[in-house]
C-alpha cells in the first residue's frame, strides 16, 4: 500500500473547534464514511493479495453432449473407467519376451515381473481416478488464469474495491468541503474562534449570572407572594412613608426586602481590568463580524450544495451499484482465443473471492442507503425552515437582555448550525449582541476609573461664580456624578451614552445642563427631578435626532438653547409642537441654517420674552411666524443674510431690543415704522451695510442705545441728535469724516464712540467718550465733540487729560481697556471723559 489508513482517515478530520459547527447528522455521515473507507481498503488489501481465478479446459465431446450445462463440469462415465481399467489388465498381463538374454537377466526380470503383477494386482482392486487428462502443463495453467481473469471476470468484480475508495473519499470531501474553501473557512474560523471567546469570558458568565439571580429573586418574590403574603413587604400593601425602598436595583440584581441585603462579592460588582478590556474588544469584534457576514449567504449556500451533491451521488451509487450485485458469481466461463496455444477453446474457471466480495458489496450498499437517509434528512432540514433568519427571542424571554437583535444571513445560519451542537453557545454568544450589556459593562469599567475623588478635582468656578464640571469623551457618565451635590452647572461633550438614573435627584444644585454631541436618556424618577428643577439647557448636536425627547417635557425650564442643523425639510421633525409643555421658557436660542421661522414656535408666544437666530450665513426668507409672538421683549437675528428690516418685526409691541448683527442690510427706510414700537429701547444694526441713515430715525423717540458700527455710513443726519433718551451711540468703524456738533443737543448721552476718517484717510482719529449723567452738559459735549474733530492724530497722541469748559478739572478714572483703543482704530486714541466711565 503507498498510503495507511490514518493518512486516508485525516481527509475527513477537522479542526477540534469546528465541530460545533457539525450537526449530528453530519457527525454520523462522517462516521458512516470511515466505515465505507475502511470497507474499501479491506477490499483493496484482499482483492490485491488474494484474488485469483482457476480454470480448466472443456472437452468439445464433453460439451456437445445432451444436457451438457456450460457452467457443469465433465463427468468421466463408468463405461470409460471399466475400459481404462481393462486396457491396464492387457498391459499388466501381456508375457515377457526373455528370448536371446542370460539366465541373470531373465531372473532378475521374472522377480521384477512378479513384483509388478502384485501391484497391479492391487491396484486393480482400487478405485479408478474419475478425471479427465488435459496434456496441459503448469505453465500454461498460469497463462490461462491470467487470460481468463481479465475476459471471464466483469469488470465490477475487479473494480469494486477501488470504485467504493473513490466514492467514500468523494463523500468525505463534500462533508467538509465549506471548512476547507478559502472563502468560508476564514469566516468560520473568525467565527469560531470569536465564540469560544464569548463563551469563556468572564463577562458573559457575570451577565448570565445576573440574569439567573433576577429570575430566582422574582420567582422568589412570586412565591412568597402567594405564600406569605402578610409577611411580604411590599410598596402596594404598604405607605411609602412606611417603607423605604423594598427592591432596589443595583447592576441588574433585585434585592428584595423581606431579608437582609448582603454585600454582593467584588467579582460580582467590578470585572478586573484586564477581563473588562477583553470584553471590550469582543464587542468591536462581533460588532465588525456581524457587519461583514450579515452581507452574504455564500455560507449557507455552499453548505446546501455540498448537502445536494451528497445526495445526488448516494442516488447515483445505489442505483447502479445494485444492478451488478447479480453478476458477482463463483463459476465462470472463459472463451479466450488461445486454441492454438493450449489446444482448447472453452474453459471453466472460479473466482475465490466472489464470496466476499458478494458480502462487502451488500453491506456497502446497506452503508450507503442509510448514508443517503442522513443526507435526505440533511436536505429536509435545510429548507424545512429559514436558516438565513435567526431570532433571539428565546434568550430575550429568559434573560435581562431584551434589545439583542436577530440576525440574518450567513451569520444567522452558523448560528443555527451551533444550535443543533449545544444552544448555550448561542445564549451565551447574544450577550455581545447585546446593547444593554454593552453599555452595562462600560458603566462598570466607567465607575471603576471616575471616582467621587477624581471627578472632585476637576471641578472649577466658571465666570458667573458657579461650580461647573466639564466632562469630555468619556463612553458614558459615572455614577460618581450624581454624588456632586454642590454642583450647578454640568457639562457633557461628545458621551455618546449618557444615562441619567434616579441617583440624579442628589444634585439638588444643579441648574445649568450642556449636552454636546451627547444623546441623554433618563429614568422616570430622574426625570421628574430634571423637569421641577433644571432652568437652562444646551444641546447640541448633528442631527435632530440626537435631540432628547423628554427635553420638550422640562417644565420648569427658562433657558433652551439649540445648536445644530434644522433645515426647513426637516422643521417637522424637530418637534417644535412638544414645546407647549415648556410653559416657564423665557429665552428661546436657535443656531442653525433655517431657511423660515419655524411656525409651531409660536406656542410658545404666551411667555417667551426673548428669541435668538443665528443662522450662519444662511438666508431666512419666511418670518410671519414672529407676528403672533406679540410678548417678545428681546429678539436677535443674526447672519440671516436680511437685506431690509422684516416687516414682520413691526407688529412686536412689547419688543425693547432689537438686534440685527451681521446681515446684509444696505437700507433702512423702514425704520420709521418703529415709532409704533413705543418700548423699543436698543437697536443694533451694526455689521451690515448700510449707507445712510433715514432722517426718519427722529421719529423713534425711545430709543436709548443706537449701534451702527462696522457699516459704511459717510455722515450722520441731524435727526440723530434729536433723539431725547439716547444714552448710547455707537458709530464705529464707518467713514464719517466730520462729528456733527448736534451732538451737543444729546442731552442724556453718556456714550459716544466714532472713527473720524481725515485727509482722504490718509489719518484716523478715534473718538470715545464717556458721560456721567449730569456731570456734562450738551454744549460741554458739543465743545468736546468740535475739538476732537478739529484734532490730528498727531495732536492727541499725548492723550493729556483736558479740562472742558466750564468745568473744574479733576483726576480722570481709568477706562475700561476696550474704551481705551478700540480694536482696528487706525490712528491714536483719543480719551475724553468728564467724570470717569
Amino acid at each position: 500500500m503507498m498510503f495507511t489508513l490514518t493518512e486516508v482517515a485525516s481527509l475527513n478530520d477537522i479542526q477540534p473547534t469546528y465541530r460545533i459547527l457539525k450537526p449530528w447528522w453530519d457527525v454520523f455521515m462522517d462516521y458512516l464514511g470511515l466505515v465505507m473507507l475502511m470497507l474499501a481498503i479491506f477490499a483493496m488489501t484482499m482483492q490485491i493479495t488474494k484474488d485469483q481465478v482457476a480454470c480448466l479446459p472443456c472437452l468439445e465431446d464433453q460439451r456437445n453432449a445432451p444436457g451438457a450445462s456450460p457452467n457443469s463440469f465433465p463427468q468421466q462415465t463408468t463405461q470409460a473407467a471399466a475400459s481404462s481399467a481393462a486396457t491396464g489388465d492387457v498391459t499388466s498381463t501381456t508375457p515377457l519376451m526373455t528370448k536371446d538374454l542370460p539366465d541373470e537377466v531373465v531372473h532378475e526380470i521374472h522377480v521384477t515381473h512378479q513384483h509388478t503383477s502384485t501391484v497391479a494386482e492391487k491396484t486393480i482392486n482400487q478405485p479408478q481416478p474419475t478425471g479427465v487428462k488435459t496434456n496441459l502443463d503448469y505453465q500454461q495453467y498460469i497463462f490461462i488464469n491470467q487470460i481468463c481473469y481479465h475476459v471471464a471476470l466483469p469488470w465490477y468484480s475487479k473494480y469494486f474495491p477501488y470504485l467504493t475508495l473513490i466514492h467514500t473519499l468523494v463523500l468525505m470531501v463534500s462533508s467538509n468541503f465549506w471548512f476547507k474553501y478559502p472563502k468560508t473557512s476564514s469566516k468560520i474560523e473568525h467565527f469560531v474562534s470569536i465564540l469560544g471567546r464569548c463563551f469563556e469570558s468572564p463577562w458573559t458568565t457575570k451577565a448570565l449570572s445576573e440574569t439567573a439571580c433576577e429570575d430566582s429573586e422574582e420567582n422568589k418574590q412570586r412565591l412568597t407572594g402567594t405564600s406569605s403574603a402578610p409577611k411580604q413587604v411590599s410598596l402596594e400593601g404598604k405607605d411609602e412613608s412606611s417603607n423605604v425602598n423594598s427592591s432596589t436595583p443595583m447592576l441588574g440584581v433585585k434585592f428584595s426586602a423581606d431579608k437582609p441585603i448582603t454585600e454582593v462579592p467584588s467579582s460580582m460588582t467590578i470585572l478586573d481590568k484586564k477581563d473588562g478590556e477583553q470584553a471590550k474588544a469582543l464587542f468591536e469584534k462581533v460588532r465588525k463580524f456581524r457587519a461583514h457576514v450579515e452581507d452574504s449567504d455564500f455560507i449557507y449556500k455552499l453548505y446546501v450544495a455540498q448537502t445536494i451533491v451528497k445526495t445526488v451521488k448516494f442516488i447515483l451509487i445505489l442505483s447502479y451499484t445494485s444492478t451488478f450485485l447479480a453478476k458477482i458469481n463463483f463459476k465462470h466461463e472463459c472463451k479466450p482465443d488461445i486454441k492454438q496455444l493450449t489446444g482448447y477453446q472453452t474453459f471453466f474457471c472460479t473466482h475465490n473471492m466472489a464470496f466476499m466480495l458478494n458480502k462487502l458489496l451488500i453491506s456497502y450498499m446497506a452503508l450507503i442507503l442509510i448514508y443517503g437517509m442522513a443526507c435526505l434528512y440533511s436536505l429536509f432540514w435545510v429548507f424545512r425552515r429559514p436558516l438565513k433568519e435567526y431570532s433571539f427571542e428565546k434568550v430575550r424571554e429568559e434573560s435581562s437582555f431584551s434589545d439583542i437583535p436577530d440576525v440574518k444571513n450567513d451569520f444567522a445560519f452558523l448560528l443555527h448550525m451551533v444550535d443543533q451542537y449545544d444552544q448555550l453557545y448561542s445564549k451565551r454568544f447574544g450577550v455581545f449582541l447585546s446593547e444593554v450589556s454593552e453599555n452595562k459593562l462600560r458603566e462598570i469599567s466607567l465607575n471603576h476609573e471616575w471616582t467621587f475623588e477624581k471627578l472632585r478635582q476637576l471641578v472649577t468656578r466658571n465666570a458667573q461664580d458657579q461650580q461647573e464640571l466639564h466632562l469630555f469623551m468619556l463612553s458614558g457618565l459615572p455614577n460618581a456624578v450624581f454624588d456632586l451635590t454642590d454642583l450647578e452647572v454640568l457639562k457633557l461633550e461628545l458621551i455618546p451614552e449618557v444615562r441619567f438614573s434616579a441617583k440624579v435627584s442628589q444634585m439638588t444644585s444643579l441648574q445649568e445642563l450642556h449636552l454636546c454631541h451627547s444623546p441623554a436618556k433618563v429614568e422616570q424618577t430622574g426625570f421628574a427631578f430634571l423637569r421641577d428643577h433644571l432652568r437652562c439647557l444646551h444641546v447640541k448636536f448633528t442631527d435632530v435626532a440626537e435631540i432628547p425627547t423628554w427635553v420638550y417635557l422640562l417644565r420648569s425650564l427658562r433657558e433652551l438653547n439649540l445648536i445644530g442643523n434644522l433645515s426647513s425639510e426637516n422643521n417637522k421633525m424637530i418637534g417644535l409642537e412638544s414645546m407647549r409643555d415648556l410653559r416657564h421658557l423665557k429665552t428661546l436660542s436657535l443656531k442653525s441654517n433655517l431657511t423660515k421661522m419655524p411656525t409651531n414656535i409660536t406656542e410658545l408666544s404666551p411667555h417667551l420674552i426673548k428669541l435668538v437666530v443665528h443662522n450662519d450665513g444662511t438666508k431666512l426668507l419666511v418670518l410671519n411666524s414672529l407676528k403672533k409672538m406679540i410678548n417678545l421683549i428681546e429678539l436677535e437675528l443674526h447672519s440671516c443674510e436680511l437685506e431690509r428690516i422684516p416687516h414682520a418685526i413691526f407688529s412686536l409691541t412689547n419688543l425693547q431690543e432689537l438686534d440685527l448683527k451681521s446681515n446684509n442690510i444696505r437700507t433702512i427706510e423702514e425704520i420709521i415704522s418703529f415709532q409704533h414700537l413705543k418700548r423699543l429701547t436698543c437697536l443694533k444694526l451694526w455689521h451690515n451695510k448700510i449707507i445712510t441713515i433715514p432722517s426718519s430715525i427722529g421719529q423713534v423717540k425711545s430709543l436709548e442705545s443706537l449701534h451702527l458700527s462696522h457699516n459704511k455710513l459717510e455722515s450722520l443726519p441731524p435727526a440723530l441728535f434729536t433723539l431725547p433718551k439716547l444714552r448710547h451711540l455707537d458709530v464705529g468703524h464707518n467713514s464719517i469724516t466730520v462729528l456733527p456738533p448736534d451732538v451737543g443737543l444729546l442731552h442724556n448721552l453718556q456714550y459716544l464712540a466714532i472713527q473720524l476718517q481725515q485727509g482722504g484717510g490718509a489719518a484716523q482719529a478715534s473718538v470715545q467718550m464717556h458721560q456721567a449723567q449730569g456731570a456734562v452738559s450738551g454744549e460741554q459735549c458739543a465743545h468736546l465733540a468740535a475739538r476732537g474733530s478739529g484734532s490730528t492724530g498727531s495732536a492727541h497722541s499725548a492723550g493729556a487729560e483736558r479740562k472742558l469748559p466750564g468745568q473744574t478739572a479733576r483726576p480722570a478714572r481709568k477706562l475700561p481697556p476696550a474704551a481705551q483703543k478700540r480694536p482696528g482704530c487706525g490712528g491714536p486714541s483719543l480719551r475724553r471723559t468728564a467724570c470717569g466711565s
